[in-house]
């Protein structure tokens, strides 16, 4: 059996969630390989809407195994509030969650690091979500990182001690004020929670279950253009966001992938700083926020919103290997007379669908208009229902980026989504 991979093409907030919860009943195992809190994957159905932020998206699916890999950095705070939030919906999890051993812990000095250095870098910031991610990865890549088997050591408490006073003498560089102790409220017990559930080698596990047949599913998070060596640096997140990030987030040989399945939404939207080509800073950029709701699930800041960016989409498609395509909040668009796509670039009085090195590099988008559609596809089930400018839409799409849609979310909830 070969693992299958679902991820983000654009700057992330793609709707990833939505699809994973909507193919979990498909797969035996949902497993994230990369990221952390800073994520935030939005379900809805039942007239609920659920966000999760460390666990994997197909927990709400009865069933499902669900796994936090290696690749993933863990708040314990935050994941006892999401298992507690889950548990009030009826879910039992002890049942159908574990947890990667080699996944490293965000501690409470890893926050304040984050804010710390945030900070002091005005209006140089890059948007850090605030989560301690940074921090974290750069302990686990400096080879300082506290993981989550470390929890099962007689040490564990001294390991801890070691690395928050070696934190707390680097945060003496900072003009940062702080109180360690409001830091670490809730942290311990979050680390009791994590040991309730079944601690793994989760590299030997995926590839058992593989072994045995198990259909596989690798949940990605953020999106492709916030990966640390090839999104818009150094407005990236700290985690190969790709999917290469499945290998190694997870313990996975290059040959066991299979299906590359990448989420874009029918615009773009980016939360924080950095280079965003389309990006609207006027009423129709307005207007895609208030009929997207495009505020962020983790931070709930105002996402920036643009017109689609098919250079972007065709350089994340091209990283990934990506075999097919998901196409969400394709009913936003409703509301306008016409649309743009972006299909290239003017740099330097050359035409280019290639990113430049430099995101500072001037640069013109160069669009081509199609059509709208006017109809509301909110209550649309099938494909035979769906406007010829939304169809017209999604073929012209694919024969730019050479890759077929299968399938087009008509809603947010899990119900509202159309195989192609």
């Amino acid at each position: 059996m070969k693992i299958d991979v679902l991820l983000g093409l654009q700057w992330g907030d793609e709707g990833k969630g939505k699809l994973v919860d909507v193919l979990t009943p498909d797969y035996d195992v949902i497993a994230r390989f990369q990221g952390g809190p800073n994520a935030g994957h939005t379900l809805e159905f039942n007239g609920i809407k659920h966000v999760t932020h460390n666990i994997p998206s197909g927990v709400f699916r009865e069933d499902s195994i669900n796994i936090i890999g290696n690749g993933v950095v863990l708040d314990p705070v935050i994941f006892k509030k999401e298992i507690e939030a889950v548990k009030d919906l009826g879910v039992d999890l002890g049942i159908r969650l574990m947890v990667s051993r080699k996944a490293h812990l965000i501690m409470p000095t890893h926050r304040i690091l984050d804010a710390a250095s945030e900070a002091a870098k005005g209006i140089t910031k890059i948007g850090s979500t605030l989560k301690g991610i940074g921090p974290t990865y750069m302990d686990k890549t400096g080879r300082n990182g506290l993981r989550v088997g470390d929890i099962e050591s007689p040490d564990f408490k001294k390991k801890y001690d070691f690395l928050t006073n070696k934190h707390l003498e680097i945060l003496k560089q900072y003009d940062f004020e702080f109180n360690l102790e409001e830091f670490e409220i809730g942290w311990m017990d979050g680390i009791e929670a994590i040991k309730s559930f079944p601690l793994v080698n989760g590299e030997y596990a995926i590839n058992k279950y593989l072994t045995e047949g198990k259909s596989v599913l690798a949940e990605g998070a953020q999106g492709s253009m916030l990966d640390i060596d090839f999104g818009s640096y150094p407005y990236v997140t700290s985690s190969n966001t790709i999917c290469a990030g499945a290998c190694t987030g997870l313990g996975l040989a290059p040959h066991k992938i299979g299906r590359v399945i990448g989420v874009f939404k029918a615009y773009c939207t980016r939360v924080g700083s950095g280079p965003f080509p389309t990006e609207l800073l006027d009423e129709t950029g307005e207007a895609l926020r208030k009929y997207g709701s495009e505020y962020g699930a983790t931070t709930g800041r105002p996402r920036r919103c643009g017109w689609l960016d098919l250079a972007v989409l065709k350089y994340s498609i091209m990283l990934s290997g990506v075999t097919e395509l998901m196409m969400t909040k394709s009913d936003v668009l409703s509301t306008f007379d016409a649309l743009q796509v972006c299909t290239a670039y003017k740099i330097n009085g050359e035409v280019s669908d290639e990113l430049p090195f430099d995101i500072d590099t001037p640069l013109e988008p160069m669009y081509e208009e199609l059509p709208c559609w006017s109809e509301d596809l909110t209550g649309m089930t099938e494909k035979e229902d769906l406007p010829k400018e939304l169809l017209d839409y999604i073929v012209f799409v694919e024969k730019e980026v050479g890759v077929p849609i299968s399938y087009v979310s008509v809603g947010p909830d899990r119900e509202q989504i159309i195989k192609m």
